[in-house]
């Protein structure tokens, strides 16, 4: 039996709760290439929905537990491709190279793989370039050939360990990008897609606070980049043999408040994905005449799904939100206009509402705000309201669609989501008014929201939730030191809780890339003092809390399973230690560490994890939740 039936037969045999298909794909020539149950395949392009597909690559083969295809990228002349796989329970990624032929067969597996491209070197030759990742660093860039020439070298080591690699190719693949990165500065070199053994060029040395990303078009180069002032992010342009700064020429700015989401290049076009207060919009360039057209997107998107495409005509992506699937748009070139997907329209739409409203910070800032409810819904302040925060890296709130939060909505919860300083919606100057000696400002943030969302008549603090995944963790753990009578219940995903011990621990992976953001504690008195003021652990004292559901990973490497440990223990003797000071009748706050073994920083789609929190959350606040797990059902394989 070959591999395409195998995998036939173990679909149709499998429960359905034990298998889910991830599939990640890439259009090449005329094939695309994808993941169809444990194989990497491809088809033909206008077949790709149908079962005629080649088998490329059996995944059971890496001998895994439940492998997925992360990533994948063709070669050239399509003579190979090369997949990176991983484990849910896993950071670490396989790249497997796999030759292409009547009969296909694995070439080459490199281990702790993070980024991979191909380029075609005089002779014809493909060379993949890959980082290595360690200890979750990518240092090191290695180059290898194959076949009767076959080599693998190191190409390039990074010295400075708060820098990583990280490899792009350029739309149009004429130049292989090694970009030098921390959270703050960037550095690129330009590798000649050509001639890829020869040295590469630097573009510009690294300047503190100064990032820049490249783009190729026409012996043109275009970077994305915040030099100057504003210190937002702005488009340049400078001839590929000059790319020093100063021959950049200023070419296109941007708003302030205004996020750049992503740049997407064609032949005649650059556009740009923008976030701009709140609202989406994406911004078309003609580079042959330097036209703008700025095309403000509907209302209920918040979030971008960039589409891989190679169609020179069109630009394809998807809009999202958390209660409502992606759905296609194009814009086309020739015609100049944006076109939705047709086709029969979410119920979502006329049944919930979404909301932006600004809350002001101690400091006079406004804080934007998303809120999604029922549209019928009568007297919100009665409504059970789940509030979103994260707050760090200059990172946006993940606002992709989650089918739990969509049933919360239809069974009459509020959601709502708090872009705080700290965080990137509103650009760069938003992430630094939030970072370092500033982080109290997104603490502020979140406790004017919630206070702003109850003084605005949704919901009350006695229904009131709040929810965070890892560094997010730091705002919640702070807000439930400082001010635990604004919420109800609390749910954390790794949450990042103990920042002060982490930061002084050198010898975890992370640290040392991570003093831009928090600090750094174990040399700067100042940085030390001030983490003291907010980290959740340091300042957990006697007191009423609100019960918190912790899930943490057993072998995640980002936020040590320690410190969540130590938070948990300290927090339980604080509340016990309250108890005995107030006497009989106290109810005590319920706190719960769930564990999950294996397990990397997170597993989204966890349905066991969806579930546990969804059901504290109902009995913290003494709901019947028999309707929304029955409503789960439509979406979840349980």
């Amino acid at each position: 039996m070959d591999a395409f039936e195998k995998v036939r037969t173990k679909l149709e045999t499998q429960p359905q709760e034990e298998y889910e298909i991830i599939n990640a794909e890439i259009k090449h020539g005329g094939f695309v290439y994808y993941q169809e149950g444990c194989c990497l395949v491809r088809s033909k392009d206008e077949e790709a929905d149908n079962d005629n597909y080649e088998v490329l690559f059996n995944l059971e083969e890496l001998k895994l537990e439940q492998p997925f295809i992360d990533c994948i990228r063709v070669a050239p002349d399509e003579k190979y491709v090369a997949a990176k796989i991983r484990t849910e329970d896993s950071e670490a990624s396989t790249c497997v190279v796999v030759k292409l032929g009547d009969q296909p067969v694995m070439e080459a597996s490199f281990p702790n793989v993070s980024s991979f491209e191909w380029v075609k070197d005089e002779e014809d030759e493909d060379v993949l370039f890959y980082t290595f990742q360690r200890n979750l660093r990518c240092h090191d860039v290695y180059r290898a050939t194959f076949g009767d020439n076959r080599r693998n070298e190191r190409f390039y080591t990074e010295k400075d360990p708060s820098f990583f690699v990280f490899l792009y190719l350029t739309k149009d693949s004429r130049f292989l990008t090694m970009n030098i990165m921390n959270k703050t500065t960037s550095e690129v070199w330009l590798i000649d897609g050509m001639s890829p053994w020869d040295p590469p060029v630097l573009i510009q040395k690294r300047i503190h606070g100064v990032l820049y990303y490249v783009e190729h078009r026409d012996d043109e180069l275009y970077i994305l980049t915040n030099v100057g002032e504003p210190t937002e992010f702005k488009l340049m342009r400078t001839a590929a043999d000059t790319p020093a700064i100063m021959n950049w020429d200023l070419f296109f700015t941007m708003k302030r408040n205004t996020k750049v989401v992503d740049l997407d290049m064609f032949k005649d076009h650059c556009v740009l994905f923008l976030k701009h207060s709140n609202l989406l919009y994406v911004n078309v360039i003609g580079l042959a005449d330097d036209s703008v057209r700025s095309l403000k997107l509907p209302p209920w998107a918040c979030g971008f799904i960039m589409d891989t495409n190679s169609d020179p005509k069109n630009c394809p992506f998807q809009l999202c939100s958390p209660i409502r699937p992606p759905k296609y748009y194009t814009y086309k070139f020739s015609e100049g206009k944006l076109f939705e997907e047709t086709g029969h329209e979410d119920p979502i739409t006329k049944t919930s509402r979404v909301l932006r409203i600004e809350a002001k910070s101690e400091d006079g800032k406004l804080v934007p705000m998303t809120i999604f409810h029922k549209t019928d819904s009568e007297d919100l302040q009665k409504k059970p309201l789940l509030v979103h925060v994260y707050g760090a890296y200059g990172m946006d709130l993940k606002m992709n669609f989650r089918p739990e939060r969509r049933v919360l909505v239809d069974d009459g919860w509020i959601l709502a989501y708090c872009h705080v300083r700290g965080g990137g919606e509103l650009g760069l100057q938003w992430h630094a008014d939030g970072r370092l000696t500033k982080k109290l400002n997104g603490l502020a943030d979140l406790e004017a929201c919630i206070k702003t969302l109850h003084g605005q008549g949704f919901s009350q603090p006695s229904l009131t939730t709040l929810t965070a995944f890892s560094a997010g963790g730091v705002l919640v753990g702070a807000l439930c030191n400082s001010n635990p009578e604004l919420l109800r219940a609390v749910t954390l995903e790794a949450p990042f809780l103990d920042v002060l011990n982490t930061m002084m621990d050198t010898t975890l992976p992370l640290t040392l890339e991570e003093l831009e953001e928090w600090g750094n504690p174990s040399s700067d008195e100042k940085h030390k003092n001030y983490i003291k003021r907010y980290c959740p652990y340091q300042n957990i004292k006697p007191k009423h809390y609100p019960s918190i559901h912790i899930t943490a990973y057993e072998n995640d490497e980002r936020v040590p399973l320690k410190g969540i440990v130590n938070y948990t223990e300290k927090l339980k003797e604080a509340i016990v230690e309250h108890a005995k000071d107030t006497g009989e009748g106290y109810q005590a706050p319920n706190i719960i560490l769930d564990i999950q073994p294996g397990g990397s920083h997170v597993i989204e789609d966890s349905h066991k994890k969806i579930t546990a929190q969804i059901k504290f959350l109902y009995e913290e606040l003494g709901l019947d939740s028999t309707s929304v797990f029955e409503n789960l059902k439509k979406y979840l394989k349980f």
